[in-house]
């Protein structure tokens, strides 16, 4: 027994732990390189323009994503990377305490490329230190702490000095650096810690991931437009900008984390689609107030925690379909840098060649979100058991055995087909099914087919419903 208690506090201790050492990381990368606060502030104190430097901060960024997941192979090599970046963004924002030179452009590209591989060796602790049917709520404790951290940086760059901002910023990465040293760094403790299958013996992620890209892109291109038309509109309004700007975005991610088991998410992203939509049309009728912004901010800032933490959430549960987590990680992250690049190019070219740029700006959007309903459906084909779906494995020991037994008593089923659909539940795949009951794949599929059509559903999404409504009836 007193082992295993020092087994749920070490795991319990392991997951804070990645938390605070991403949100403090993602903080001042969300505050500075990342078209952070600081950084316009401290660029406009000194009448400098920072787009060419930002543009290449971003797109530096997006390399790191991409290449550190092929570099980094291993735990140990991702721990020496993560403290290796926290020193060198020291000391490239500790170059912005001097006078303007080539140093800050060299510094601010040159970090981001390493905050990139950064971000993506966090894949080795998001998958070690959390248990795949709980990462949806460590990466929503990451990205709503990051968010608050940095609206407090935000803040002091605005409301006291930007060198001061600058300076809390560079407190949070040496914060994030001691805890950092208490990572674990064991890869023989990254592969019991996750309690995962051998990746070998999962089914390929690439067809899955490759989709998940191409959502991901489709949706922030929105962010990329949003950066180069909305925010300068409200520009006036700094002081409400600086605290409320992430507030909706920040709610949204705490309602989604918090909702019972049994709450199908995937609804949800509909909705946000909608406020996306709305949210523009508001930005084109409303005026430059601050009631106006607070509309536009919560409708748009909300979509987005929305969507956040439906893909981010996915990559997590991917983390165990390879034997490289910072691969998935970052290949897929790199997908949201992608999609703030195009729709920050987007942005541009729509302001300098159009007298209508919000209603240019709002076609884009209508369209990209239109394609939104049908990559999702095919998404959700291909991951049926993610976590914004409800699956045996996320009830209690209580629930599940209600569950089970509602299963064994659907009379109209066979024996086999109330094994498969246990197994269903269970969030297995037709291949694992056809394993573990030594049959064919072409059997397992025909055992689902059957059980599908004697329940009059469609998929394992309307399977769970109807096993939790006799549950729960």
């Amino acid at each position: 027994m007193t082992l295993k208690v020092q087994k749920a506090n070490t795991y319990i201790n392991d997951r804070m732990l990645s938390v605070i050492v991403f949100a403090l990381f993602f903080a001042w990368l969300l505050a500075f390189p990342f078209e952070g606060q600081i950084l316009y502030s401290i660029t406009d104190s000194l009448s400098i323009e920072p787009d060419n430097m930002i543009f290449g901060a971003i797109a530096l960024h997006f390399a790191g994503l991409l290449a550190s997941g092929f570099i980094i192979k291993s735990a140990r090599a991702a721990k020496k990377l993560m403290l290796a970046t926290l020193v060198y963004c020291f000391l490239c924002s500790g170059a912005f305490l001097m006078r303007p030179s080539m140093l800050w452009g060299f510094a601010l590209i040159s970090g981001s490329f390493l905050a990139g591989g950064f971000v993506a060796s966090w894949g080795f602790y998001l998958k070690c230190c959390t248990v795949k049917n709980e990462r949806i709520k460590t990466t929503a404790d990451g990205l709503i702490y990051s968010n608050i951290i940095m609206i407090a940086l935000n803040m002091s760059a605005i409301h006291i000095t930007p060198r001061i901002g600058l300076l809390f910023a560079m407190l949070v990465l040496i914060i994030a650096f001691l805890f950092a040293l208490r990572l674990p760094g064991d890869d023989q403790k990254a592969t019991l810690c996750s309690g995962a299958q051998p990746a070998d013996n999962l089914p390929g992620v690439n067809k899955p991931l490759a989709l998940l890209y191409l959502f991901v892109v489709v949706i922030t291109i929105n962010s990329g437009l949003m950066y180069q038309v909305f925010n300068p509109a409200f520009g006036h309004l700094e002081g409400l900008a600086s605290w409320y700007w992430a507030v909706p975005y920040i709610a949204a991610l705490f309602i989604m984390r918090n909702l019972p088991r049994r709450t199908n998410r995937t609804y949800i992203l509909y909705v946000a689609i909608t406020m996306i939509g709305f949210s523009f049309i508001a930005f084109m009728s409303l005026d430059r107030s601050a009631p106006s912004y607070l509309m536009v901010d919560t409708l748009m800032l909300g979509a987005c925690g929305v969507y956040d933490l439906f893909w981010w959430s996915i990559l997590g549960e991917m983390l165990d379909f390879d034997k490289n987590p910072a691969k998935i990680l970052g290949v897929g992250l790199s997908a949201n840098v992608l999609g703030v690049l195009m729709g920050g190019m987007i942005g541009n070219a729509i302001e300098a060649g159009s007298n209508n740029a919000s209603l240019v700006a709002l076609a884009v959007v209508c369209v990209s979100l239109s394609i939104l309903p049908l990559l999702h459906k095919k998404l959700s084909a291909l991951l049926k058991d993610h976590a914004y779906l409800t699956t045996l494995s996320e009830m209690s020991p209580r629930e599940q055995s209600t569950a089970l037994h509602c299963v064994a008593a659907l009379s109209q089923l066979t024996g086999r087909e109330r094994e498969v659909a246990e197994l269903l539940l269970k969030g297995k795949n037709y291949k694992t099914i056809a394993s573990e009951l030594h049959i064919s794949d072409n059997t397992a599929k025909s055992h689902i087919k059957n059980i599908y059509s004697k329940l009059k559903i469609h998929n394992r999404t309307e399977l769970i419903k109807v096993i939790l409504e006799k549950s729960y009836s």
